[in-house]
């Protein structure tokens, strides 16, 4: 049986993905994936067949994060954002930023 800070914690965890894919399908930016650009609503179509493929390893934000939208299985290359006229950064930076900015504002 689960105990209500495990319910807590999964509901938690839930929320802040499903603000994470929210906040990519919403972006101006543009998704690196393997040296070709995707805008983001293709970018969350991936995102979600890494989700699904590696739920069962998924415990956290940080998990979903680490295995379904930092880089490829195929290649082993980190996907790079690039927005506007900033330097690219690696999608785990930009989605870490995000969540940190996330549980700030709903603490």
């Amino acid at each position: 049986m689960l105990s209500a800070f495990s319910l807590n914690a999964m509901a938690s965890t839930h929320t802040e993905i499903e603000h994470l894919l929210t906040f990519v399908a919403s972006t101006e930016c543009q998704y690196e994936r393997n040296g070709t650009m995707h805008n983001g609503k293709e970018a969350v179509e991936h995102i979600n067949k890494k989700y699904a493929y590696y739920s069962d390893d998924i415990e956290s934000t940080e998990d979903f994060i680490k295995y379904s939208a930092t880089k490829s299985k195929m290649s082993g290359k980190h996907y790079k954002i690039h927005c506007g006229d900033k330097a690219p950064i690696t999608s785990q930076q930009w989605l870490l930023i995000e969540l940190d900015t996330y549980r700030e504002a709903h603490k």
